[in-house]
């Protein structure tokens, strides 16, 4: 009994195996429905086209001017602090003059005894001169005056000289402002010892017009040859999120810049600031539209990389390619379940569009895309996807079967 309850198993279990290996060949072998992928189509309109590069800059001021010390000495007054603004000409600060107007007293000494020995020798030159003309006195007599003269002159303009230097240090002791501007940094407080030994310590900062700035931008090498002056700009800061500026290409700079092995080039662009947003040293995230077209013959870029392989697409569809050679940048149009390939000479691309300088006009319909039965907009790899019986089916797939 037991023997034949064992037959009687694996005979159903051989039952079983034959019946999933009949439904699994029935799955693979029965014919393959058509591909339902259909063509999304646009119209040739006119567009605006723009190409640009990017990169990052900083604001500052067009005409921007260190105010600085010739002499040396402490800060005994300032007239003007962070943000004021300011005339040509004007009294910025001044500095001790104790010292300094003792040394144009004590050139002027220098002069006064100068001068007095100068006047001196010439009278006695003079004489001597006279004396020698008639053969009274001797050479060495002669000349020996006419040292002592020479002598008290060059004396004479050198303590003039000193004098002026002297009266020059003491004018400097006296800080003017060069320009009309506004004070954007001051480096002293009163009280503060200057010292111009070595260099010339700036003092102020002083920017001309605040209501025209301008972006220093670094722009990479590999986009520097699109770059011109008089291109358009816009930009951003991060203090006002959201808006947006515009500036003009004013100059390339040919010096190169390297840092960390990457070379940029300096572009200055002109930024308009009436109303006194942009602050200098602010950063700049600047778009530079290196190529702009309006009101042009355009179609969607994707169109010239559009395949019309019937592998692809579905046999319902016919294809002619007779008009285009291999290397023919081309599109296709749609008549019915016909697609015939255009070839275009194509312009700037940019913005998502392709410009067409020749082979279509306005109004045109050109195939874009796919799309297939389960879903519009679906690209064709997800349309082949779909239509295996080993891939799974997506949530969508599971409630759509569901309904049929």
């Amino acid at each position: 009994m037991s023997a034949k309850n064992s037959k009687k198993k694996k005979l159903i279990i051989i039952c079983a195996a034959v019946v999933v290996l009949i439904v699994v060949l029935a799955l693979f072998l029965r014919p393959e429905k058509d591909k339902q992928v259909h063509l999304t189509t646009a119209k040739v309109e006119k567009q605006n086209i723009n190409t640009s590069i990017t990169a990052t800059g900083t604001i500052e001021p067009i005409n921007k001017v260190d105010v600085g010390t010739q002499v040396s000495g402490i800060v005994t007054k300032l007239y003007v602090d962070y943000n004021s603004l300011v005339k040509k000409g004007q009294i910025l600060a001044e500095l001790d003059k104790v010292n300094l107007q003792n040394e144009v007293t004590n050139a002027q000494n220098n002069v006064e005894s100068a001068k007095t020995q100068y006047e001196y020798e010439k009278k006695n030159y003079d004489r001597i001169k006279t004396l020698h003309d008639q053969k009274l006195i001797s050479d060495s007599e002669y000349e020996d005056a006419y040292y002592r003269y020479r002598t008290a002159k060059i004396s004479y303009d050198k303590s003039k000289t000193d004098l002026s230097r002297a009266q020059t240090n003491l004018g400097y002791a006296t800080i003017y402002s060069p320009i009309d501007g506004t004070v954007i940094s001051k480096s002293v407080e009163e009280g503060q010892t200057v010292a111009a030994s070595f260099s010339t310590p700036t003092i102020f900062t002083i920017a001309n017009d605040l209501t025209k700035m301008q972006v220093v931008a670094d722009v990479d090498e590999a986009d520097i040859g699109g770059v011109q002056e008089g291109q358009r700009v816009s930009f951003t800061v991060d203090a006002y999120p959201g808006e947006k500026f515009d500036g003009t290409v004013k100059q390339v700079r040919l010096e190169a810049k390297t840092t960390s092995n990457v070379v940029t080039y300096e572009v200055i662009i002109d930024a308009p600031n009436n109303d006194l947003k942009l602050k200098p040293g602010l950063t700049a995230n600047v778009s530079i539209y290196t190529q702009e077209r309006n009101d042009i013959i355009a179609v969607p870029a994707k169109a010239l990389s559009f395949n019309a392989d019937i592998k692809l697409i579905g046999s319902k569809y016919t294809v002619d390619n007779s008009k285009i050679t291999p290397n023919d940048k081309h599109v296709y149009t749609l008549s019915g379940n016909k697609l015939t390939a255009i070839p275009v000479k194509t312009g700037i691309t940019g913005s998502g569009y392709t410009e067409i300088l020749e082979g279509l006009t306005l109004g045109q319909s050109i195939v874009t895309g796919t799309s297939d039965d389960l879903g519009e907009g679906k690209s064709l790899e997800q349309a082949q996807q779909s239509s295996s019986p080993f891939s799974m089916p997506g949530p969508g797939q599971r409630n759509n079967k569901s309904k049929k």
